[in-house]
């Protein structure tokens, strides 16, 4: 009994590959993950930052309030596209006016833009329960040209 168990002992041949293989495996997996939400969130702040910015720009140089708002909306659609989100961009937008009318000249007008991000890998059945989405947000400020009324 006592050969065996010193021959069990030594016999160790092997063992050093499968334990690196299931301590890889173990600290690999979540790395992997945590990286593709990283990634997923930043694609995220791309987009809405980029998005605000260019739909507050946009606002303030449109000629009235109605086509204003329409190639604000269009151009949040596709900063958010650009990123791969297809979020509706009439609802992620935000347009405020600090004062009325809105394009008048000194006029500053704010645009916000959020976006849900859905963490990856995660079934339909787990989000119906438990909420597994990141809110991503920005906000940009522009001003109405101040000799927009003359020319």
């Amino acid at each position: 009994m006592r050969a065996w168990a010193r021959h069990a002992r030594a016999d160790d041949s092997g063992n050093a590959v499968v334990e690196f293989l299931g301590l890889s495996f173990v600290l690999l997996v979540p790395l992997v993950y945590l990286v593709l939400v990283l990634a997923r969130i930043e694609a995220a702040s791309y987009a809405v930052e980029g998005a605000a910015r260019e739909a507050a720009r946009t606002y303030v140089a449109a000629d009235d309030v109605d086509s204003a708002s329409a190639r604000a909306v269009a151009v949040t659609g596709v900063a958010l596209a650009d990123q791969g989100f297809d979020d509706d961009p009439a609802q992620a937008l935000a347009l405020v006016c600090e004062q009325q009318p809105c394009l008048r000249p000194d006029a500053h007008v704010e645009a916000r833009v959020e976006v849900m991000v859905p963490l990856p890998l995660v079934p339909g059945f787990v989000r119906d329960i438990v909420p597994m989405q990141v809110p991503v947000s920005a906000r940009h400020v522009a001003v109405v040209d101040e000799f927009r009324g003359t020319g």
